[in-house]
């Protein structure tokens, strides 16, 4: 007994010698990590494998060994740009920032995921024995590759069928990237290539997500089909909207990058990567219907010094004013608006009817449904108890700001009402272009309307309604297009010298492909694709334009009336005639863009000697004068006129050979607006232009911006119009907030 109590002491005393032999450190909480982006700039090394390990010395520098900081990165940037994403410390991140190779070093955030009858809309008008303009030319885009950044594709949709296709184009160099449900059989001579990106995602975050790049959510099918789907005939949701679904570019081929998800969002470093391996894949055109703006936001640069034009959605947040998302000046920013489609619902009332909008399509119905009040339409103020088998009359008499917001507001009442066992809902609102796949029967109907079916509900001892599946209304009848509501507004708060967005497409109640079937949906996300569509047949068509030629095509030959002359509206709180915080340079115009007359290019070398300057991280300034302004873009914004400014512009002869062009000024209020020369002759030894526009204050008053626009007309064909926006101010600080 004496030896075992021996024994057990000197045991004990070994372990407090043991235990107080460790440092404190030891038993302190590890500091804990996060998903950090670290931005070198252009690459040093043309071998990327080269790019990669200049990655792993650096990071190794800081941690001691090359397989710690190999362990670390997550993601490394190696084809379009240098640059890596690790998960790092706060203390490591700040000393990695110090470097001197290093121009940023920021958290990955995460940014959101913000058609039958669009196309024929915009004038690309399908005949299969016999397509007629950009179509025909552009051989319906085949040969062009489409880069879609989103939550992945359903491979199985009609949309994707490569029936008739030919071989995949022999510069392709992406892959097939296999995962759960997604097969290298998933690709096809459409669908050419695939990625997928869950590196620093907590996995808890993905239960439910396909870990690969197969979409669970549909948003990434819907705007793939939408940019370059396939001919699907029949296609509608529930006989509504029911036609020939296909994309802008049917035969272009498709390469899916699937950086976003359900609960994540789209990561910075996720979508950072999928854009590098977009460059290196060689795809031609990148979407990109994402809302926020990427960290770090120069990083897309690097696709459009390669040649590739990027399309971002402009963002959800409309009608509020200075809500613009990706407003750069190298990428095409696309606002949302509506075609001359709609779905009327007949309402009766006893002897009287009314008529609204609704998606609704059944027969379940049919006969009167008793008809109650049911005050605002607010998840609060709606008494649940007594609406089963009802149909509510609500009021959204105090919308949200952000039209979208509303939306979700009647989604969560709808969701209420159906728990309740309501049979639906009838909503009071003003126009905000959104109409709603809710989980009861939800109808819009004009705010003027609710009063008249209010006294009817009031006066009737049983008053009932009954609901008719709503119909499709095609062509001139509708109003179109108008700016949607949600449809994010500028001027840019990050760069308040470009006008954005850039042009509107259609993204209200879209039909595309989702999952095997067709839904609707609303949002930048749907015009986005559009563009991306209209871009690719313009590549394919003029194959040597750059990125900027195609975005100042699209920009100066868009609409800015309807078809049946009318100014373009906005919608919002109030509807109001469209400007170009709205809608940039009008509604897009797929055949004259084919056609544009004059192009204002710019080499890719301009945006990173102004970008220089804009950022001290970046590097030195080498410009004189670095006002945004002065970049050769299609739309001038001058924010802070005194007393004169005057910018240069450049245009080149991409029309007739010999051609002559008058300068045709609408002068902001307020301002005068000179152009030096006012006439442009074009030969074949003179193909290029620079004129100068000079701006003049006329009331010197401390204002908001006021709207013109610059067009250069050959007498013909040819009316290449520019957006100006102009803001006089007497102080250079000055906040308008009255």
């Amino acid at each position: 007994m004496a030896s075992q109590h021996f024994l057990s002491s000197i045991i004990c005393l070994l372990l407090l010698i043991t235990l107080n032999s460790f440092p404190s450190e030891a038993f302190a909480d590890k500091p804990s990590t996060k998903l950090y982006i670290v931005y070198l700039g252009e690459r040093r090394h043309e071998d990327a494998d080269l790019v990669t390990a200049s990655h792993h010395d650096l990071l190794s520098s800081l941690l001691g060994s090359k397989e710690e900081a190999m362990s670390s990165i997550v993601y490394s940037y190696r084809h379009g740009f240098s640059g890596f994403a690790a998960m790092l410390t706060e203390s490591l991140a700040d000393q990695i920032a110090e470097l001197p190779e290093v121009i940023s070093v920021e958290p990955s955030r995460s940014v959101p995921i913000h058609t039958t009858r669009s196309w024929d809309f915009l004038g690309l008008n399908y005949n299969q024995h016999q397509p007629k303009g950009l179509l025909r030319q552009s051989n319906l885009g085949d040969g062009v590759i489409i880069g879609v950044v989103d939550t992945g594709i359903w491979p199985e949709s009609k949309s994707f069928d490569d029936h008739g296709y030919g071989p995949v184009p022999s510069r392709w160099k992406g892959i097939c990237q296999t995962g759960e449900l997604f097969s290298i059989h998933s690709c096809n001579r459409k669908i050419i290539g695939a990625r997928w990106y869950a590196g620093g995602i907590d996995p808890s975050l993905l239960a439910g997500e396909y870990r690969s790049p197969r979409d669970s959510h549909g948003h990434g099918t819907h705007t793939a089909s939408t940019a370059a789907g396939s001919l699907v005939s029949n296609a509608s949701f529930h006989g509504l909207g029911s036609g020939i679904a296909r994309g802008g570019a049917p035969r272009a081929r498709l390469a899916i990058y699937k950086a976003c998800w359900v609960d994540v969002g789209c990561l910075d470093a996720t979508v950072l990567k999928a854009i590098d391996d977009a460059i290196h894949d060689g795809v031609d055109i990148l979407s990109l219907s994402l809302g926020g703006q990427l960290n770090p936001y120069y990083a897309s640069i690097h696709a459009v010094a390669k040649g590739i034009p990027v399309v971002f959605a402009g963002g959800n947040d409309g009608p509020v004013p200075q809500t613009i998302a990706n407003d750069l000046p190298w990428v095409i920013t696309v606002a949302a608006s509506s075609i001359d489609r709609s779905f009327p619902t007949v309402l009766t009332f006893g002897d009287d009817q009314a008529l609204g909008q609704s998606m609704f399509y059944g027969s379940k119905h049919d006969g009167s449904i008793e008809l109650i009040d049911g005050g605002s339409c607010s998840v609060e103020s709606i008494n649940y108890t007594n609406v089963a088998g009802k149909v509510v009359l609500c009021d959204d008499s105090e919308p949200p700001a952000r039209a979208v917001a509303a939306d979700g507001y009647l989604q969560d009442v709808a969701k209420r009402l159906n728990e309740a066992k309501a049979a639906g809902v009838i909503v009071a609102r003003p126009p905000l272009g959104l109409l709603s796949t809710c989980q009861v029967l939800c109808v819009n109907v004009d705010k003027g309307r609710r009063a008249k079916i209010l006294a009817y509900a009031t006066s009737s001892s049983s008053p009932v309604v009954k609901v008719s599946p709503a119909s499709n209304i095609v062509g001139s009848k509708v109003m179109a297009p108008r700016v949607a509501a949600f449809s994010s507004r500028g001027s840019s708060v990050l760069f308040p010298e470009l006008i954005k967005p850039d042009i509107t497409a259609p993204g209200v109640s879209i039909l595309a492909a989702v999952r095997d079937s067709y839904e609707f949906m609303s949002g930048t996300s749907m015009a986005c694709p559009h563009v991306s569509g209209v871009a690719a047949l313009l590549k394919a068509v003029h194959p040597h334009w750059s990125p900027a030629a195609i975005k100042s095509a699209i920009v100066t030959t868009a609409r800015t009336t309807n078809a049946n002359g009318f100014p373009i509206e906005a919608d919002g709180g109030v509807r109001k005639l469209a400007d170009p915080f709205d809608f940039g340079g009008g509604h897009i115009d797929p055949d004259r863009a084919s056609d544009p007359g004059l192009i204002y290019d710019v080499d890719p070398k301009d945006y990173f000697k102004y970008f220089h300057c804009s950022d001290d991280a970046l590097g030195s300034c080498d410009l004189v004068d670095h006002h945004l302004y002065h970049l050769n873009l299609p739309s001038i914004s001058i924010p802070d006129l005194k007393t004169s400014v005057t910018v240069c512009r450049t245009v080149t002869n991409v029309g007739d050979t010999n051609s002559t062009y008058k300068a045709v000024v609408q002068s902001p209020p307020g301002v005068k607006v000179t152009v030096e020369p006012s006439l442009l002759q074009f030969n074949c030894t003179k193909t290029a232009h620079t004129f100068t526009v000079k701006f003049t204050s006329v009331e010197m008053v401390q204002g908001g911006f006021t709207f013109g626009s610059l067009t250069w007309v050959d007498g013909g064909k040819h009316s290449v119009r520019i957006p100006l926006a102009v803001r006089v101010i007497i102080q250079d600080e000055f906040s308008d907030t009255s």
